[in-house]
């Protein structure tokens, strides 16, 4: 296929994908408020003009044309204007007109024999349960989606066949030309190492792995030892002596450490001069779960930190500072990382269909995570709304007070609307960031 209809392919990939994971948010929703009675009157995926829809039962299902989002309608999902249910004149104040017509639009739909079944008189720990189950939605799919990743495609990592023998040993920030007298062999050109050999023992050890073969070559500094190494479907069998060399000491964060006053640690250890292949090895189950809580880490850190980054965004956008790499980009930038994914005709076709299926498994993640941020109109507000509602009932009852019932919070529109422009704002500049300055992740 040509380059092109790749970048096409990664993109429509990805952006089915993230439909997928909104409808299944949805259905997080949907499901939870059908087992608890209440009446669900649309389900939507997107905003705008509707493109199809079709009436089951008392639901409403349908696309829409932008596909920014979706939305499940309940009825009733603020109390009514007054205790009787009848609906209070609006005042003149700004925010009080805006609580009275969200609440009036919450029981437009409430008919004969509804009144039991709207959501603001569900229990707490319902409206709860209903609120979260987009996100938890969102969660299952994305350690589904890193479970297929780990055990079905696995991740990179070396092997034991060697991928380019070194030809002369250099010492480090020294460059030697390998046709002139200066140039003294390694020891793996030395003894015949070829690219492609896949080292099967060495001093009579079988090896199974890269890191145990780097464990062993560290070890053997001025040793002959054996070393055999299957070439073309034959075994070869040769000796190698590892030379002493400085190499950089590595941290636990995969940079190299340094010391007390910040210069570059290095330890002598045994060299051979071979570098490993590398390839997608399968992991156990044991291993999905760790790494689907890292990933969730990782985007509570970029969420945790949202306007920094996005100040960051905005002043690259906008001048000549580069983006940041990590920080948050719009569907657009996610659309554009794919497509290049997918036209990487130099990296394996299982690679790149790997590395697409995490890229959706993190954006599941960061769809659950941002949704729980405790204000409206996401769902985290709703939940914080829901469990504010409990404890003001709790304290009532300890003090002796009557019950306040349920907390009406249609009184946080305002916030919700700004909010909201917020959000549509942060949008608006990650597209127009990731059109002009897009994040580079390829080099």
């Amino acid at each position: 296929m040509t380059p092109v209809l790749l970048f096409i392919l990664g993109v429509v990939f990805v952006a089915l994908g993230i439909a997928v994971s909104i409808a299944l948010h949805e259905v997080g929703h949907l499901v939870p408020a059908k087992l608890f009675k209440v009446r669900v009157t649309k389900y939507m995926i997107g905003f705008g003009p509707t493109l199809w829809s079709r009436r089951k039962g008392e639901t409403e299902y349908g696309v829409k044309a932008v596909p920014l989002g979706g939305y499940v309608s309940m009825i009733g999902m603020y109390p009514p204007n007054t205790a009787d249910g009848s609906v209070r004149p609006s005042s003149t104040g700004m925010f009080q007109t805006l609580a009275t017509e969200a609440r009036s639009m919450a029981h437009e739909e409430v008919g004969p024999g509804d009144e039991n079944r709207v959501f603001y008189r569900l229990p707490v720990w319902k409206k709860v349960v209903v609120m979260l189950g987009g996100p938890a939605m969102n969660m299952i799919l994305g350690v589904l989606l890193t479970a297929v990743l780990l055990m079905g495609f696995g991740i990179a990592a070396a092997t034991t066949t060697i991928s380019d023998v070194s030809k002369c040993q250099v010492a480090a920030g020294q460059t030697v030309d390998p046709d002139s007298a200066d140039c003294r062999l390694t020891p793996a050109a030395a003894a015949g190492l070829k690219p492609n050999d896949t080292i099967t023992s060495f001093d009579g050890k079988p090896v199974t792995s890269w890191e145990q073969l780097t464990e062993w070559i560290r070890a053997s500094a001025g040793k002959e030892v054996a070393i055999t190494v299957q070439r073309d479907g034959h075994p070869v069998s040769t000796t190698v002596t590892p030379v002493l060399s400085a190499r950089p000491v590595m941290g636990t964060d995969g940079r190299q450490a340094t010391d007390a006053a910040g210069n570059l640690q290095y330890q002598d250890v045994g060299f051979l001069g071979i570098g490993a292949q590398t390839a997608l090895v399968p992991q156990p189950a044991s291993s999905v779960l760790p790494m689907a809580g890292e990933n969730i880490r990782q985007v509570a850190g970029v969420v945790f930190n949202l306007p920094a980054r996005v100040v960051g965004v905005a002043k690259a956008a906008f001048s000549e500072e580069p983006r940041d790499p990590n920080g948050p980009i719009s569907v657009v930038g996610v659309g554009r990382v794919a497509g290049e994914v997918a036209a990487m005709e130099a990296v394996p076709l299982q690679s790149r269909v790997a590395t697409l299926i995490g890229l959706l498994a993190g954006l599941n993640f960061a769809l659950a995570v941002f949704n729980l941020i405790p204000l409206l109109p996401l769902d985290g507000g709703h939940v914080a709304g829901a469990l504010y509602e409990g404890i003001r009932r709790r304290v009532a009852k300890l003090r002796g007070l009557p019950d306040p019932g349920a907390f009406d919070i249609a009184k946080l529109l305002p916030v919700t609307y700004v909010v909201a422009a917020l959000l549509m704002g942060m949008s608006v500049l990650l597209i127009y960031a990731d059109i002009v300055k897009p994040v580079n992740l390829f080099g």
